[in-house]
């Protein structure tokens, strides 16, 4: 168990740092109503704190097996606040740091959803799935494009689904298909380099029931 704990606590330190050497050291990593905010955004601007929330867990809380692959896999409804007034798009990363891939520098990606409007405040539950919307958000996950539910073990401690949502200053010039989800998933994060001008972060816990 001890050895289980620590390489999952190298694997979760490792994302954190290539995350934020990809966003050009913009201290993208932070938890809990997104909190993770400061210097950094590009050009001398601070990065302004957000809050996502969720009405299907409070945050740290228990993901529902309804948003979870044992139940129907429907996307929950998310919902934020204190976006900038200058945000051109928001980019959300739904990823389970316990569960690293390739060679612990990776993890499991389970949404990918990028130019989401930047007058959105809200996705609702059950986001439809296919590569691009009518309004130009487009999305990827591990498998494909849409909404990658949670999964994680019965026989272990429960992982930490990690949802971070992203304010930006810019769209995303990255089509939502023609690429394997990881190279999709390291372009649109380089892209957000230097644009990032606000962050919020929301987390569940799931694992498998017994």
């Amino acid at each position: 168990m001890l050895a289980r704990i620590v390489r999952i606590s190298l694997s979760t330190a490792l994302l954190a740092l290539g995350v934020a050497v990809a966003l050009g050291a913009q201290n993208p990593a932070g938890r809990g109503g997104g909190r993770g905010g400061g210097r950094g955004g590009g050009r001398g601007r601070a990065i302004q704190v957000m809050t996502l929330t969720t009405t299907a867990w409070s945050d740290g809380g228990a993901i529902p097996t309804k948003y979870a692959q044992p139940g129907h896999e429907v996307s929950p409804p998310l919902a934020w606040t204190g976006a900038p007034d200058s945000t051109a798009s928001f980019v959300l990363i739904a990823h389970d740091p316990n569960a690293a891939t390739g060679n612990g520098t990776d993890d499991v990606l389970h949404w990918l959803v990028w130019n989401i409007p930047g007058s959105a405040r809200a996705l609702p539950e059950a986001f439809p799935q296919g590569p691009e919307q009518p309004d130009g958000t487009r999305q990827i996950s591990v498998t494909g494009p849409y909404y990658r539910a949670p999964a994680a073990p019965a026989n272990g401690p429960p992982h930490h689904f990690v949802y971070e949502l992203f304010a930006l200053d810019t769209v995303v010039a990255v089509p939502p298909t023609g690429a394997p989800p990881a190279a999709t998933r390291a372009a649109v994060t380089a892209a957000m380099a230097g644009h990032v001008r606000a962050k919020a972060v929301l987390i569940g816990l799931y694992k498998r029931p017994q």
